[in-house]
């Protein structure tokens, strides 16, 4: 699909994050609560099936630069 990055969407996360991130997946959830924040995070799979970057700056965007800029997220991540 055009505009998604080759990258680990995943990136530079802690190991409890990944694991968050992965069993998530693995359950097919649309996402995870941060283990080290709380906070209520989308899973790259959830982004990327809705085939557009959002703009938000989200931790497991899966879209690359120039789809986040499009989005309106100018110098994204």
């Amino acid at each position: 699909m055009a505009g998604q990055h080759d990258e680990d969407p995943v990136g530079a996360v802690s190991d409890a994050v990944r694991a968050a991130h992965d069993d998530a997946i693995a359950r097919r959830e649309p996402h995870y609560v941060d283990p080290e924040t709380g906070f209520w995070v989308f899973t790259a799979a959830y982004l990327l099936a809705r085939e557009r970057c959002c703009g938000s700056g989200c931790r497991h965007c899966p879209y690359d630069e120039g789809a986040r800029r499009a989005a309106g997220r100018p110098g994204s991540m």
